[in-house]
């Protein structure tokens, strides 16, 4: 969601009575701290902010937290320990995102609130087990809160993940096709003809695994080889240098449990993502998606989604406890 869950629409999700959570990953510190002051402008309702935990101003950037009283921070990396104690000495909730049992057992046992856990029918960098498999495991295997992602968009799969024994759901690309995201409308048209089977997984955009929308750009990817690859890496890691203000070393740091030749490629992420989600040229970016896309036909507002998706659960679970 980078260049996408921004202020207006983390204030408009969170208004309406979600959770929106902030896209921290494509803004500097300076951007950050902007953006929350406006969405205290529009709302006193709880937010949070998603970070990279191996961002070298990581730490900077949860004392940021602390200072404006956010609610959570999530990690789309798992934090270290470090990191989850300086949120909770600071009263800030932490919720990483997992892709396998593993790893929810050992932020788990690091002492996080809550986990995020999304199956592979999610958007953007994801992993290979889909959500019906994933989330039962994981609830199993933590005591903590659960989050399912991966797949949702309605009410019905908000009743479904509850009978998992999640605490709830979240929604991405759904979010991404309201009113209220900055999206600009042809690429938010891209989206609502796609099917099902219109996104791929690829590791040619940053390296790792990452579901995106199939177009003729992303196939020229795929066919593309290593070496224009690494120099298309290249060009965008010095436009993201520039961007973000980061040095070379730190810009290298970042990624950790990564080859050298994978961070590299990390900076084609926002470099791509921009083309797309703020400069509206999706025949020159990547558009990250869910398989939800291929069942998605309208752009509600948050509130009005938000509604139907209650009403949606309401009914379902009506009709599920009706006396036959």
């Amino acid at each position: 969601m980078g260049y996408v869950a921004g202020a207006g629409l983390v204030a408009a999700t969170s208004a309406a009575g979600g959770f929106g959570i902030v896209a921290s990953a494509t803004m500097t510190l300076p951007q950050l701290r902007v953006t929350l002051r406006e969405i205290r402008e529009h709302t006193d309702a709880p937010f949070g902010v998603n970070i990279r935990a191996d961002l070298p101003d990581a730490a900077e950037r949860i004392d940021l937290l602390i200072a404006e009283r956010v609610r959570l921070a999530s990690f789309a990396l798992a934090p270290d320990r470090d990191l989850i104690r300086r949120c909770a000495d600071g009263g800030v909730l932490t919720m990483p995102s997992v892709g396998a049992r593993r790893h929810a057992e050992k932020v788990a046992e690091w002492g996080v609130d809550a986990v995020l856990a999304q199956g592979g029918e999610g958007g953007g960098h994801t992993g290979p087990v889909p959500t019906t498999l994933l989330l039962p495991q994981v609830v199993d295997a933590v005591g903590v809160p659960v989050v399912a992602a991966g797949g949702f968009f309605d009410g019905r799969g908000l009743v479904a993940a509850l009978a998992y024994g999640a605490a709830g759901v979240a929604m991405g690309t759904r979010f991404l096709l309201t009113s209220d995201s900055p999206v600009g409308l042809e690429v938010k048209r891209r989206y609502l003809t796609a099917t099902v089977t219109g996104t791929v997984v690829t590791t040619r955009v940053d390296g790792v695994p990452h579901r995106v929308l199939r177009t003729p750009f992303v196939d020229s990817l795929e066919r593309s080889g290593r070496v224009a690859a690494l120099a298309r890496s290249a060009r965008h890691a010095v436009a993201f240098r520039r961007e973000s203000g980061l040095s070379w070393s730190s810009l290298l740091r970042a990624g950790r449990g990564l080859s050298w030749t994978q961070r590299l490629m990390a900076a084609n992420t926002p470099a791509l993502l921009r083309t797309s989600m703020v400069e509206g040229r999706p025949e020159s970016g990547v558009m990250p998606s869910g398989q939800v896309a291929g069942v998605i036909d309208d752009l509600p507002s948050c509130a009005e989604l938000i509604d139907r998706i209650m009403k949606e659960a309401d009914d379902r679970l009506a009709a599920l406890t009706a006396v036959r």
